[in-house]
């Protein structure tokens, strides 16, 4: 083992830089069909609901994917099998780029959704395998900014390609992306053997074993769930809202994005410190924004305020929860890693689900109170814990 270890150590932040734009390539090409679903719709001639297909089939692949690859991937090299998925990225999104038919793109999705789940799974619990146990931390932190930054620069420089030299150009820079991102990979990460083997009875008994485990996937689901409740219908929310013009959303949504960057560093660096308390802040402030959407937003400033605030909150969740689950399972670490994946991803297609349901039985302010409802359950499910290690 310690000449393992002493291979790994010499990746250090070179190798986390380089899984860090894995991430930040991989989350760009799951959300950039949402700048591109208009010209896709027309030029494929399909619905904008089949066109939205290219957002939901990643989402709910990925979900599928991240235990069942962590099982199958055995003894491979973790280097090796992130370099593959990466690969598979790339060639996917060089296949939308060239795709004659719609059903070509949707086979291509299918496979960034196989490329998402299994690489999510195995690059959340690598930087105590690549950096010093002091550096963890901040190692985790700068590893999940690339899903955050991947809002904010790689899909709005996506739909910026898009409407510059159309959007198979779009497709085909990102591919191009994920090429860089594959050759970083291979040259700045170490060897990492498998530490340990997986089968799928392990899955369950970690849920039996682990009671934080346990908690970790209730407050991801509720979480998650919550937000893309309310998350998916923010566009509609301003307009009818605030008033906001539809030229002016992209602005906002970018200062969200922004936001939520900065959200990602700031939890980060508290989630070492003070993990119950940093889940248990994230939810309630999440509650706070949603709630007070609902009855205070009168205008354009009060909303700003609110996104921004919403942006914030929601930054710092990818990285709070999967430092939860690493300390929950220290020792099983992309056992844990691929049940967080599942749940969040499932979460999310759940989230677009119930708001959908609820602004059609409803009205679109009902999304607010469900996100309201299931992030407050999550702040006293955090604080509802007992385990040392969540302080």
């Amino acid at each position: 083992m310690f000449p393992i270890q002493v291979e790994e150590k010499r990746g250090g932040w070179s190798g986390v830089l380089a899984v860090t734009l894995g991430i930040f390539s991989l989350m760009t090409s799951e959300l950039l069909p949402v700048g591109l679903l208009t010209p896709v719709a027309e030029a494929m001639d399909v619905s904008a609901g089949m066109a939205g297909a290219m957002v939901t089939v990643p989402g709910i692949i990925a979900g599928l994917a991240a235990p069942m690859l962590t099982v199958w991937a055995g003894t491979v090299d973790r280097r090796l099998m992130l370099a593959g998925l990466v690969g598979l990225m790339a060639v996917a999104n060089l296949a939308c780029a060239l795709a004659p038919h719609f059903a070509v793109i949707l086979a291509a999705r299918l496979a960034v959704g196989i490329s998402v789940g299994g690489f999510w799974a195995i690059a959340g619990g690598l930087a105590s395998r690549l950096v010093p146990p002091q550096q963890i931390g901040r190692a985790t932190t700068v590893i999940f900014g690339g899903v955050s930054t991947a809002s904010v620069l790689g899909v709005p420089a996506g739909t910026l390609i898009g409407e510059v030299a159309g959007w198979r150009a779009a497709f085909a820079a990102v591919g191009v992306l994920g090429l860089t991102a594959l050759a970083a990979l291979l040259l700045l990460v170490p060897s990492l053997p498998a530490q340990r083997t997986i089968a799928f009875a392990h899955l369950p008994r970690l849920l039996r074993t682990h009671g934080s485990v346990r908690i970790g996937l209730i407050a991801t689901a509720l979480l998650v769930t919550g937000h893309f409740a309310a998350y998916t219908f923010l566009r509609p929310l301003l307009r009818d809202l605030a008033g906001i013009d539809d030229e002016l959303v992209g602005a906002l949504l970018m200062g969200y994005g922004v936001a939520g960057v900065a959200g990602n560093f700031v939890a980060g660096h508290r989630a070492s410190r003070q993990l119950r308390g940093t889940l248990a802040l994230i939810a309630a402030a999440l509650a706070a924004a949603t709630a007070l959407f609902a009855l205070a937003v009168t205008g354009p400033v009060t909303a700003t305020v609110l996104v921004l605030v919403w942006g914030l909150a929601y930054g710092g969740v990818s990285v709070t929860l999967q430092t939860w689950m690493l300390r929950a399972a220290p020792d099983q670490t992309e056992s844990a890693s691929s049940l967080f994946v599942a749940v969040f991803n499932l979460s999310i297609a759940l989230g677009a689900l119930l708001g959908g349901l609820t602004a059609d039985t409803l009205a679109t302010t009902g999304v607010l109170w469900l996100a309201c409802g299931l992030t407050l359950a999550t702040a006293f499910t955090a604080l509802g814990t007992r385990d040392q290690r969540m302080l």
